[in-house]
């Protein structure tokens, strides 16, 4: 009997011994199995896919088209006559490959100019001298727009950095006004920028050079239209108007157009008569203008004796 319960108590001893590991606190992983447990965790059967990041805003994804601009004028050709009292320039075009959402959107901004070819200017400062003011300095250009007019949908300041509106003459601040040589070696680099400010500020007054900083609208996600006014003073010439197209102050399309802008009827009949036959052109004045006079005075007398 004794033998059996000392065999049975050996036997119990063992099987909690083989049973107290399942119930113990479960120890820390090892490193094998911490790091088979991601493969064990994965499934053959599940794919992660990355999701497509949207693009940056004013940025196109890669391989769009690029934008480009395309314009024209609402009349090629401006007849000027004894009539005329100024008209109205409409510039209008579309952006191809346009990428705005809405009229509002603002995603594009578009710049026009319009300038008349370049003529030969003289400016000069009048100072007071002895309490008579009299002209002193002087300054010439060998071309300056005789006119120039620039529109666009916000200012221009906020469109481009001043380099590229420089290096495209964008904006009356950076108008060419090329100097003559003379003018260049003698003049300082200071008066020569107050007298090409002076210019620019004269032709304003005249009405000759024009900006609109919200001349230019988009009627749709792609169409927009400007309207430029062309005084009566406008000398006669051919007009080149300039379309540029902006994005977030980068140039990305420019077009060009031509505009001709001559005299028609008695107005080129007699221009050309005084161009090319001065002397003749002359007396026909003076015989206009006598005959104009006995004229007049045949009437007035004629009136007094009645």
């Amino acid at each position: 009997m004794t033998r059996r319960w000392i065999a049975l108590s050996v036997v119990f001893a063992a099987l909690a011994a083989v049973a107290a590991p399942a119930h113990a606190a479960p120890s820390e992983p090892s490193a094998t199995s911490r790091e088979a447990a991601p493969a064990r965790a994965a499934s053959p059967n599940i794919e992660l896919a990355q999701r497509p990041r949207k693009p940056l805003p004013g940025k196109p994804p890669a391989g769009a088209p690029k934008e480009s601009v395309e314009a024209d004028v609402s009349s090629r050709t401006i007849a000027v006559t004894s009539g005329f009292t100024g008209t109205e320039i409409v510039v209008f075009g579309s952006v191809v490959n346009s990428r705005q959402t809405s009229a509002e959107a603002g995603y594009y901004d578009v710049v026009v100019v319009l300038e008349a070819m370049a003529t030969p200017l003289l400016a000069r400062r009048k100072s007071n001298v002895a309490g008579l003011w009299v002209n002193t300095t002087s300054v010439g250009f060998e071309g300056a727009p005789s006119y120039y007019a620039i529109v666009s949908t916000r200012p221009i300041e906020e469109i481009a950095d001043e380099d590229l509106l420089e290096r495209h003459a964008i904006g009356l601040d950076f108008v060419r006004l090329a100097p003559a040589a003379r003018s260049a070696i003698e003049t300082q680099a200071s008066d020569l920028k107050a007298f090409k400010e002076a210019v620019v500020r004269l032709k304003q007054k005249e009405g000759l050079y024009i900006k609109a900083d919200y001349g230019v609208i988009f009627i749709g996600q792609s169409l927009f239209r400007s309207s430029i006014t062309l005084p009566a003073n406008v000398p006669v010439g051919p007009l080149t108007a300039r379309v540029y197209l902006f994005r977030e102050g980068e140039l990305l399309s420019t077009f060009s157009s031509r505009v001709k802008f001559e005299r028609e009827g008695i107005e080129l009949w007699l221009y050309r008569f005084a161009m090319r036959q001065p002397v003749l052109y002359g007396l026909f004045a003076v015989f206009v203008a006598v005959a104009a006079g006995l004229i007049a005075s045949t009437v007035f007398r004629r009136r007094d004796a009645a």
